[in-house]
């Protein structure tokens, strides 16, 4: 029979994973439609956001990122009842990202022709609620889940204390990206459109990714470990 220990060590080996996993996707998805699109597509620019590679010949990885993101949150236990309702909500949140499309805007400065289909504008709008609220999801997950302590059965060890104060910094950086997203796309893009050429929401939007990335990853203990 398989030892108790032995059966500790294997999921804990499989919550890593998970975390570690998460992460990756975080990290990736950016990267993986802004390369394809130009070396796939012929596009000599990123696009206004990540959203908009819905458009692109991208759109399969795009959707097939997020969804297994949220296969992956829906996944995800945690140590208790919120951490597993947080997951759920980003996973159903990713969802709504991925099979509720972004508007019919065109894509800019790709060589090739995609059709754009017209879509209702409430599909745009649980596009946007769905993405904002996946952010604020993030946030709380890195800011308020990832740094509790059982302060009755583990010790706050220093490499603890560092890794909330990382993930605190993490989840201050999801929260303010998401909010300069929303400041440019409502006051700053309406009256100063040449803004645009700079693509600030796809950066803001690759940073709050990362942020969200190295949370997940060092929560997956790939640095910063409690030393035994």
């Amino acid at each position: 029979m398989v030892k108790q220990n032995e059966l500790n060590d294997r999921y804990k080996k499989t919550v890593l994973t998970l975390r570690r996993t998460i992460g990756i996707l975080g990290i990736s998805l950016p990267l993986i439609v802004a390369v394809g699109a130009i070396t796939l597509g012929n596009c000599t620019s990123i696009q206004r956001s990540i959203s908009m590679y819905y458009n692109t010949v991208m759109r399969n990885v795009f959707v097939a990122v997020l969804a297994a993101t949220a296969l992956f949150m829906f996944a995800y236990r945690g140590y208790d009842y919120r951490d597993r309702i947080a997951g759920i909500a980003a996973g159903v949140f990713a969802l709504g990202i991925a099979f509720f499309p972004p508007g019919k805007e065109m894509i800019i400065n790709c060589n090739y022709d995609i059709p754009q289909l017209q879509r209702p504008d409430w599909i745009r709008t649980i596009h946007l609620i769905s993405a904002s609220l996946y952010f604020i999801t993030l946030s709380v997950i890195s800011f308020f889940l990832f740094t509790r302590t059982d302060t009755k059965h583990f010790a706050l060890t220093p490499e603890k204390k560092t890794r909330n104060f990382i993930y605190r910094i993490c989840g201050i950086v999801i929260f303010v990206s998401l909010l300069s997203i929303v400041i440019y796309m409502y006051f700053i893009d309406p009256k100063n459109p040449q803004f645009d050429t700079y693509h600030p929401i796809f950066w803001l939007e690759s940073l709050a990714l990362l942020a969200f990335a190295v949370s997940w990853l060092i929560k997956g203990e790939v640095a910063l470990k409690d030393k035994d």
